[in-house]
């Protein structure tokens, strides 16, 4: 009988020491991995066609100063349209300026074109920056010039040996908040639906544990959505200069944690532990009801500057490489079990009282 206590206790703990090992996992490697190099800014911002110009480029982690490397530049209009630089003058590890011819005529009408800029280093790889500048047609156009758009192509580009996160203009350092600040929005929402479950058999069975589990599972989950507001907030003034934009995920966000909220002060207002049990059930189950619009559906409906909404790419490539994954996944389930856990704890000492 004590061998198969022991045993059970074991198997009970494993789970606990796993979301533990694989939280120091996330926390070393969210934090030690380096960025690729990437290209930080290009000035002028604005450039003519028709005009030869001069672009000084500003890296990150980058390391143009090479005896053996060399860097070539393209800006791209779209595809394999392209301009080579004529000239790219290596300054130090983080400066480079980069010449260029921009035709006088390009393949399609409009009153500004956007130009990506292409830096390719035989030992940092490759670094993209859309929009690095934008060209104003040219007053006299030379339809003989359109050939330059085609004349050249990006190609045997290199990729920088080792395991890096990709770098993301604007996002830049703050990119790895990704490992924090979403999985604990995940685990908010996982609680409160297994809280809404609880409240949901409290009614079928009547029994009061359920609606102990219930409340334990919301008050941990009111303390992740928190900390997900807080990483959130310091995210936004990094990337967006302000901490509340009055986006519309963060309102949403912040009216679904009041809702939670007034739960807790509705259920610290009734003394009867019965309809204190009933009260919390029912809200707990609408509460989730409305979670669901207020986070997935109406910040879908409309523009904002979260990713997966308003256009905006999500949890794709473009945002997440396989690089990040190696390091977000096992971040939504170390939180998720330490979410759980820390319930556990609180039901328990609930118990005890």
């Amino acid at each position: 009988m004590k061998d198969n206590t022991s045993i059970k206790f074991f198997g009970l703990a494993l789970w606990k020491w796993f979301s533990m090992l694989i939280l120091i996992y996330v926390f070393i490697a969210g934090w030690l991995i380096p960025l690729n190099p990437g290209i930080i800014k290009v000035a002028p911002e604005s450039i003519k066609a028709g005009e030869s110009v001069v672009l000084e480029v500003t890296g990150y982690n980058s390391s143009f100063v090479s005896d053996t490397a060399q860097v070539r530049a393209w800006l791209r209009l779209t595809g394999d349209t392209v301009i080579k630089a004529q000239h790219v003058q290596v300054w130090d590890n983080r400066r480079l300026t980069a010449s260029f011819y921009i035709p006088s005529v390009f393949p399609m009408r409009q009153e500004a074109y956007p130009l990506t800029l292409i830096l390719d280093h035989d030992t940092d790889g490759t670094s993209v920056l859309p929009n690095a500048v934008f060209a104003t047609p040219a007053e006299n156009q030379n339809p003989a010039e359109m050939a330059l758009w085609f004349s050249d192509k990006v190609e045997h580009v290199h990729v920088k040996s080792g395991i890096q996160f990709p770098f993301r203009n604007i996002l830049s350092e703050t990119i790895r908040n990704t490992y924090f600040h979403v999985p604990m929005w995940f685990t908010m929402i996982l609680l409160f639906a297994v809280s809404a479950w609880f409240s949901l058999q409290y009614y079928r069975n009547g029994q009061i544990v359920y609606d102990q589990k219930s409340v334990a599972l919301i008050r941990v989950g009111i303390l992740f959505g928190i900390l997900g507001l807080v990483t959130g907030m310091l995210w936004a003034k990094n990337t967006w200069n302000a901490y509340w934009s009055w986006d519309v995920k963060q309102n949403m966000s912040a009216i679904a944690l009041l809702i939670y909220a007034a739960l807790m002060v509705m259920r610290s207002s009734v003394e009867d532990q019965m309809q204190k049990a009933r009260l919390t059930a029912g809200y707990n189950i609408f509460a989730f009801a409305l979670l669901i619009p207020l986070l997935f559906i109406i910040p879908r409906m409309t523009d904002s500057l979260h990713p997966g909404n308003g256009g905006n790419p999500a949890l794709g490539g473009e945002d997440l490489d396989n690089t990040m994954r190696m390091v977000f996944y096992p971040a939504v389930i170390g939180f998720i079990l330490l979410g759980l856990w820390i319930s556990q704890l609180v039901y328990r000492t609930e118990k005890l009282k």
